[in-house]
C-alpha cells in the first residue's frame, strides 16, 4: 500500500512538472511574438580584443531597436539611432584612409540545438594610414537579402594605424524580434568626431560574414510535447502571456501541495 501510494505522489508530480515546462515555454513564446511585433531587443558587451584577452568584463549595453525591417531595399544601412549622422548608402565612396583588415564571427548559445543561434561574437581590424585615429562602428544584421538592420553600435575607440592590437569584439545576445533564418552582417566605421562615414565591410568582402544561421533567445528553448491552446479573442497579447504565466504559478502551488501531502 505504501509503495502503491508512492507511485502515485510520483506520477502526479512528473504530470504537474511536464505541464509547468509547458505552460512557460508558452507563455515565452507568446512574449517573444508580441515583443517581435513592437520592435528588438538585444545585449551586447563590447571591448578591445586585448582587454577581453586580459579578462576585462567590458561595457554591456541593453539595445532596443523598431521591428526587424524584412522587405526593401537592401542598399541603405538604416544609421545609427544612438548619434546624430546622415543615413550611409553602400554606394558612397569609403574614406581611402581608412579600410578593414579582417572580420570574424563567432556564433554560440543553440539551446535547442536546432542550427540556429542568437549568440553573434564579432571581432573586426580596422586600419588607418593615420598614427592614431578615433572612431566607432555600426553594425547591422540582414534576414534572406532583406535591408540592414542595426543591431549594436561601439563606444568610440582608437586606431593605432594598421596595427592589430586595435581589434575590436562586440559579443551579441539577441533576446527578441529576430525570426529564425540567414543573416548577413555589414560593420560601418565612422569618425567618433564629426560621424563622417569612413568604411564598411560586409558579405561580398568576406564570407565569415555571410548566411548565418540566427534566431532571437524567445526561439531558442528545449524541445517540449506539443500543446495546442486556441484563442477565440482578438488582440490582448499581453493579457494571454499574463493569463499563463499565472496558471503556471497556479500548477506551481498544487505541486507543493503533492509533495509535502
Amino acid at each position: 500500500m505504501v509503495t502503491y501510494a508512492i507511485s502515485v505522489t510520483r506520477s502526479k508530480v512528473s504530470a504537474w512538472a511536464f505541464l509547468i515546462v509547458g505552460l512557460v515555454v508558452l507563455s515565452m513564446n507568446a512574449v517573444a511574438a508580441e515583443v517581435e511585433e513592437q520592435g528588438r531587443l538585444s545585449v551586447s558587451t563590447q571591448s578591445t580584443r586585448a582587454e577581453r584577452d586580459k579578462g576585462f568584463p567590458g561595457k554591456t549595453s541593453e539595445d532596443e531597436f523598431e521591428a526587424l525591417e524584412r522587405a526593401g531595399d537592401r542598399v541603405a544601412a538604416k544609421g545609427s539611432l544612438s548619434r546624430s549622422k546622415p543615413v550611409m548608402q553602400t554606394m558612397q565612396a569609403a574614406n581611402a584612409d581608412f579600410w578593414f583588415y579582417t572580420a570574424d564571427i563567432e556564433l554560440f548559445n543553440d539551446h535547442d540545438r536546432d542550427g540556429y543561434y542568437h549568440g553573434i561574437d564579432l571581432l573586426f581590424d580596422a586600419d588607418t594610414y593615420y598614427a592614431i585615429a578615433d572612431v566607432y562602428a555600426v553594425v547591422y544584421l540582414s534576414l534572406d537579402g532583406g535591408p540592414w538592420n542595426e543591431y549594436a553600435a561601439t563606444e568610440d575607440f582608437t586606431l593605432f594605424g594598421a596595427s592589430s592590437e586595435d581589434d575590436y569584439v562586440i559579443a551579441t545576445e539577441l533576446l527578441a524580434g529576430y525570426p529564425s533564418g540567414s543573416y548577413d552582417v555589414l560593420v560601418e566605421l565612422f569618425d567618433a568626431y564629426d560621424n563622417t562615414f569612413l568604411a564598411y565591410f560586409g558579405p561580398n568582402d568576406t564570407s565569415e560574414l555571410a548566411f548565418l544561421p540566427l534566431e532571437d533567445a524567445g526561439r531558442d528553448v528545449a524541445d517540449v510535447p506539443d500543446v495546442t491552446v486556441v484563442n477565440h479573442q482578438h488582440g490582448g497579447g499581453s493579457t494571454g502571456a499574463a493569463f499563463i504565466l499565472v496558471l503556471a504559478l497556479v500548477v506551481l502551488r498544487r505541486l507543493r501541495g503533492v509533495l509535502y501531502a
